[in-house]
C-alpha cells in the first residue's frame, strides 16, 4: 500500500469520524486508529517488520466530554468459530468478570477447522460483561466481552 494511500485513509477517517479502520490482504495487514490527538498506523507485510508511524489528525470540532458509557470497550471475535473460555472442559476460565486483563493476556479460545486459537484482550481494563455463551458459534467481528 503506498503512502499517498494511507493519507487519503486517515482523511477521510477525520471527515467522517471514524476511530478505527482495517484492512487485510495477502501483501499486508493494516489498522490504523485515531484518537488520545494522534492517528497511529500499524501496517505489517509477512516478509517485513511491523511499522507504526504517528501523524497529526485534522482539526476537529471540540467535541463533548467523554462519558463512562463512551469508554466501555469490546473485545471481538478475531474468525469464526466455537468459543471456549477455557483451556479444557475441567479448567478454570482465562477470564471471568471483575477480572483486570492486559492486552497480552489470553480471554478464549475460538476453535476454527480443528485448531485452537488464543485470543488475546489487546486491551487493558476490567471485564465487565461475557457476551458469548461457552461451546456456542460466533461469528468473525462478534463482541465476546466488554471491558472498561
Amino acid at each position: 500500500m503506498k503512502i499517498e494511500e494511507i493519507k487519503m485513509i486517515v482523511k477521510l477517517m477525520s471527515d467522517n469520524d471514524l476511530t478505527e479502520f482495517k484492512i487485510e490482504a495477502e501483501e499486508y495487514n493494516l489498522c490504523i486508529r485515531r484518537g488520545d490527538n494522534k492517528t497511529q498506523i500499524v501496517s505489517s507485510a509477512p516478509s517485513a517488520p511491523t511499522i507504526v508511524q504517528h501523524a497529526e489528525p485534522a482539526p476537529a470540532v471540540a467535541a463533548p466530554a467523554a462519558t463512562p458509557a463512551e469508554e466501555i470497550i469490546t473485545i471481538d471475535s478475531p474468525i469464526v468459530g466455537t468459543f471456549y473460555r477455557a483451556p479444557s472442559p475441567d479448567a478454570e476460565p482465562f477470564v471471568k468478570i471483575g477480572d483486570r486483563v492486559d492486552s497480552d493476556n489470553v480471554v478464549c479460545i475460538i476453535e476454527a477447522m480443528k485448531v485452537m486459537n488464543e485470543v488475546k484482550a489487546e486491551k487493558s481494563g476490567v471485564i465487565k460483561e461475557i457476551l458469548a455463551e461457552n461451546t456456542s458459534p460466533v461469528e468473525y467481528g462478534q463482541p465476546l466481552f466488554v471491558i472498561q
